[in-house]
């Protein structure tokens, strides 16, 4: 038990986890499944693990970087955060803000698409938004705004 404790607290140290990751952690590095779960449940017991604080922080600094709602859910639940506090998290997101994202997201993308004809840069462009987990309705308002063409899902996807 103390060497778990050890190992979790020299993992915290270097970057938060959710408590399912250090669970898998410390399994992987040798603990017994009571072993490590004991040690998770302590140590949010202690304040150290706090999946809610972790959704907040993650959705806060993913977004910022031009992710959308849909990948951030993935992401985190695929990190084991309950879903309730992953909805929690992206509630924080405001619709402005989201729209804002997407729009930064595709001015940064815009410049390597520039040489395409405006049908297939909208096309691209609305791959690359939905890919970063944008809803489709702000996708369309982006893809209209930055490009001019009316984004109907029909746009030329060739090999170019």
């Amino acid at each position: 038990m103390t060497a778990a404790r050890a190992v979790a607290v020299e993992l915290l140290a270097r970057r938060p986890w959710t408590c399912a990751e250090l669970t898998t952690r410390l399994r992987r590095r040798g603990a017994p499944g009571e072993v490590a779960a004991t040690v998770v449940r302590d140590l949010t017991a202690r304040g150290y693990l706090d999946d809610g604080a972790f959704a907040r922080r993650w959705v806060e600094q993913r977004a910022s970087r031009g992710y959308g709602a849909a990948r951030l859910r993935n992401e985190l639940r695929a990190r084991g955060v309950a879903p309730s506090l992953v909805e929690a998290a992206l509630a924080e997101l405001g619709g402005e803000t989201v729209t804002e994202a997407a729009r930064a997201a595709a001015r940064r993308r815009l410049p390597a698409l520039s040489r395409a004809p405006a049908r297939r840069v909208a096309a691209r462009l609305r791959d690359h938004l939905m890919r970063r987990g944008f809803p489709a309705s702000v996708v369309s308002r982006v893809i209209r705004e930055t490009t001019g063409v009316q984004d109907d899902d029909r746009g030329d996807r060739g090999d170019g």
